[in-house]
């Protein structure tokens, strides 16, 4: 085990933490889940966040989150939402408390992990699919959609996938990673709208075609600098790193 935070950085955490949270539940309605993104930081940092009765957490990078998930509690819920390389696929689904993956986007790494995940799990995974909604060549994700009649679309392809030859995963929702600037208004950001936008057309056809239930379907958006705009278009996760933890050093 390394060695624990400073009762100085627990003091810092606890004071971040707590503002995050206060203003998650002033943005919300509901009961939104807000994941800790603590990729490069220490898992003394994680620790100090823990024994605050923060649960979620989410890492970009595979090893990352292999070592950190071997060092801290099993009651930790990871979420992986980085770019998610198939070849990584049954190294993430050997990690026992891995609770989210939120940039799936293609078949093949569906059956993998899939087929991947231990039998003895209780409860599938949740997986989300990554939608690029701002359109730019620089980011992973899906086309959105544009109707509910559009069946070549490769997220619904992914989607049925899922719900019908994917056992051990269980379909949660929609993610996106969305440009810095693009707002329609002062209170309305397009990558969010686009994204709420494709999440209930995708409902409407799985609804239609038998393959969901009345269940709503979440939406992943929103990160430090525009969760609570996020959390007011609907957003049901929001994934803060620098807000709880303070600026990243750069990776080595």
């Amino acid at each position: 085990m390394s060695t624990g935070a400073s009762d100085e950085r627990k003091a810092e955490l606890a004071e971040s933490l707590a503002e995050i949270r206060s203003r998650v539940a002033s943005a919300s309605s509901g009961a939104p889940t807000l994941v800790a993104v603590s990729k490069y930081k220490p898992a003394s940092d994680i620790q100090a966040c823990f024994e605050q009765g923060q649960l979620d957490f989410g890492e970009n990078y595979v090893q990352e989150l292999v070592d950190k998930a071997k060092e801290l509690s099993q009651d930790i819920r990871w979420h992986f939402i980085g770019t998610l390389q198939s070849n990584k696929a049954k190294t993430l689904a050997a990690i026992p408390n891995l609770y989210s993956i939120h940039t799936l986007t293609s078949m093949k790494t569906a059956t993998l992990l899939n087929n991947a995940l231990p039998s003895e799990r209780k409860h599938p995974l949740n997986v989300l699919l990554q939608i690029n909604t701002s359109g730019e060549d620089s980011k992973s994700g899906l086309s959105p959609l544009l109707s509910k009649d559009d069946n070549d679309n490769d997220l619904v392809k992914l989607a049925k996938h899922i719900v019908t030859s994917c056992p051990q995963l269980r379909l949660d929702g929609l993610m996106t990673i969305g440009a810095l600037e693009q707002s329609l208004s002062d209170d309305e950001n397009a990558d969010f709208v686009t994204l709420t936008t494709t999440r209930d057309l995708l409902e409407l056809q799985l609804q239609e075609d038998g393959f969901l239930s009345e269940r709503r379907l979440l939406l992943s958006m929103g990160m430090s600098s525009d969760f609570e705009a996020a959390l007011k278009a609907g957003s049901n996760i929001v994934r803060v790193g620098t807000g709880i933890f303070g600026a990243r050093a750069t990776k080595q």
